[in-house]
């Protein structure tokens, strides 16, 4: 299949591509690089410099109009990670999150039904549940985010079944925990630009780059206080998007899945695992509770296993950490 892959040279956008390259399709890069990286694109897949709220730039890619070889055809599948994805952020900023994830997403969706482009997978959240009633979470558990990052991903999922009932356009909806790791390969060297998801953070304290780990509450109600998360790896991410284009191009029809490990690792944890497996002290200060924080959340990922035939392979922590730290070491100077 030709795939265009919006976001496709961040942290998670570069994992999926070289999943999709690996397998065979075609693929093209649509990015700002705004977080992500030159460094995070393959020299064969295509790479073309655009933003998503550039309409005209869009439609003009889509529908193979511009950025690709003459006689190029239109996709016949987009994979959208171009959204922002900062939990806390978006309950100071909720106006960024609004214009980029909303309107970008709008756009997005405006120029696919407009060039043809009959099948899309989107990069969800679990954000989109809030506070779990029950655990381990299943898709059937209710949709209430507390945090307006989780507000917005709910919203683009609710755009995309009308999308789906109105336009034809099949979709999958992928709702991740918490993505974590690096290519276990080591093929993939950017690492993310001002992280604020917990491993990166951890691994910048063990290489120098910040001085100490924050966490975000101590006293929240699990074994040791501090908040328990599903730790994903995202080449495991990777392959749901490919397993998951695979279905809604084969059955046509759309679904909503959830990728997680189906365990929970608390903060402290995944620091105390990091410290053993870096060798680094890794200095670390407790701070207040974040407005829209969750104490747990793990996954039921029992319908990905079902439907898709999906496993997270590489989500122990052990191999979280390691890829993650390989790829922190080879940035050293």
């Amino acid at each position: 299949m030709d795939i265009l892959i919006i976001g496709g040279a961040g942290y998670i956008g570069s994992h999926t591509a070289r999943e999709f390259l690996d397998r065979g399709h075609a693929v093209t890069v649509y990015d700002n690089l705004s977080s992500g990286l030159r460094e995070n694109l393959f020299p064969e897949a295509a790479f073309v410099h655009g933003d998503i709220h550039d309409y005209t730039a869009l439609f003009r890619v889509m529908s193979a109009k511009d950025g690709r070889p003459a006689g190029s055809r239109p996709f016949d599948a987009l994979v959208h990670l171009a959204a922002f994805k900062a939990a806390g952020e978006s309950m100071l900023k909720p106006e960024k999150y609004s214009l980029n994830n909303i309107c970008g997403t709008i756009n997005i969706l405006n120029a696919a039904s407009e060039a043809g482009v009959r099948y899309i997978v989107f990069s969800s959240s679990a954000a989109v549940y809030g506070e779990p009633e029950y655990l381990p979470i299943d898709e059937k558990h209710p949709l209430k985010p507390e945090n307006y990052y989780g507000f917005t991903k709910l919203e683009i999922e609710r755009f995309l079944l009308w999308y789906e009932k109105i336009r034809g356009i099949r979709f999958a909806s992928l709702r991740y925990f918490n993505a974590a790791g690096y290519d276990v390969k080591g093929r993939i060297g950017g690492l993310e630009q001002n992280p604020a998801n917990l491993l990166p953070v951890i691994m910048e304290a063990a290489s120098g780059a910040r001085q100490e780990v924050q966490i975000f509450g101590d006293d929240y109600d699990t074994p040791d206080g501090t908040c328990v998360r599903d730790y994903i790896h995202v080449n495991d991410l990777a392959v749901g998007h490919a397993l998951a284009l695979d279905y809604i191009s084969k059955n046509g029809a759309s679904l909503t899945l959830n990728l997680g490990s189906e365990t929970g690792s608390s903060v402290m944890e995944v620091l105390e695992s990091a410290r053993r497996i870096t060798g680094r002290p890794i200095s670390s200060k407790i701070t207040g509770r974040r407005p829209g924080d969750p104490a747990r959340l793990t996954a039921s990922s029992a319908l990905a296993r079902t439907v898709l035939g999906w496993k997270a392979r590489h989500s122990d922590l052990q191999t979280l950490i390691e890829s993650a730290w390989n790829a922190y070491k080879r940035k050293k100077p």
